[in-house]
């Protein structure tokens, strides 16, 4: 199989190389050449967002591509021509920030979407690129364009930052504020996992959208944190703490205190999906400890701190709230 990764020196993109090379199969990486790319891929280089950036794809053939671009639409309506002929199917690593909120727990890939356009620039929300993303890929490639909707994305490699803080922060050990309810359930996908249900997906000839995630209540915010303590070996305390305790000391879900939501409307959007099409097409998500203990190797690995995409917030929450709020 040759497989053309637009994109694929960094956390999903790198993991889908990874997983392609572990198959066989060969593997030309278009990338900007700011992180080097994995050994044995062929590697291109090109700026999307540049005039002529995509030059070194003018020749070529290839089986499939996996495009894991998340700015302007414009860029994969671009690619997606360029290669048209070219290649055969058309994967684009999307988001379940295309449904409009509020999608109700138990939604799936029929919940409605937000408004795109293939052909917006840079300048429009990430809901909006992802879903003018698709649509993107979908007028050139039809049904073989693949869709992943992917929902929050851990394990190693991961750039945005949210289970290496938890990581980091449970380490250095002491009490801990944990966000309840301890026993809510916990959505999301390991890379790697993603990678290959991606890969088997093109393979098999899969197209449209797919929601990616793992099944609603598969983990909870207690196994993930209370995997983080043993993973680290920090013998943390943690000071499980009711959610409208730590929304009235004016700490943000999902950036302050990553991964989580209280319960409400967001957290039915983001904990509670539907993935039974993608269950039934055979994704399987690995143990919550497995991705817990990879990513704390892979950080240690690295130096101990996780690297930064420079279009992300910092997520975390300071020392000194965390104190206020834990001896109040």
């Amino acid at each position: 199989m040759r497989l053309l990764l637009l994109g694929g020196t960094e956390f999903v993109g790198r993991a889908v190389t990874e997983d392609a090379l572990d198959r066989g199969w060969d593997v030309t990486v278009f990338h900007r050449g700011r992180h080097e790319a994995p050994q044995g891929v062929v590697s291109l280089h090109g700026d999307r967002t540049a005039d002529d950036g995509l030059k070194a794809l003018a020749g070529g053939e290839w089986d499939a591509v996996v495009d894991t671009w998340s700015g302007a639409p414009s860029a994969v309506r671009d690619a997606a021509r360029l290669l048209n002929g070219r290649c055969e199917r058309y994967a684009y690593v999307s988001s379940r920030s295309v449904y409009r909120f509020p999608a109700p727990a138990g939604a799936g890939e029929d919940a409605p979407v937000v408004d795109g356009s293939p052909g917006d620039g840079e300048g429009v929300d990430y809901a909006a690129a992802k879903r003018g993303g698709e649509l993107a890929a979908a007028e050139v490639f039809g049904d073989r364009a693949l869709l992943v909707r992917a929902g929050l994305i851990l394990g190693p490699y991961e750039n945005i930052g949210r289970l290496p803080w938890w990581l980091t922060r449970i380490s250095r050990g002491g009490q801990v504020l944990a966000p309840g309810p301890r026993d809510a359930g916990v959505q999301y996908i390991d890379a790697r996992d993603l990678a290959i249900w991606t890969l088997d997906a093109v393979e098999h000839g899969l197209g449209g959208p797919y929601d990616l995630v793992s099944p609603p209540g598969r983990t909870t915010m207690s196994e993930l944190l209370e995997a983080c303590i043993r993973t680290t070996g920090s013998g943390a305390d943690l000071v499980w703490t009711p959610p409208q305790r730590i929304l009235e000391a004016g700490i943000e879900p999902w950036t302050d205190l990553p991964i989580w939501l209280p319960p409400g409307e967001a957290y039915d959007m983001m904990h509670r999906a539907s993935v039974a099409k993608a269950v039934s097409t055979g994704l399987r998500c690995r143990p919550v400890r497995e991705t817990v203990t990879d990513t704390w190797k892979w950080l240690q690995s690295i130096g101990g701190q996780a690297p930064q995409r420079p279009d992300r917030p910092m997520v975390g929450l300071a020392p000194g709230k965390e104190a206020e709020v834990l001896h109040r």
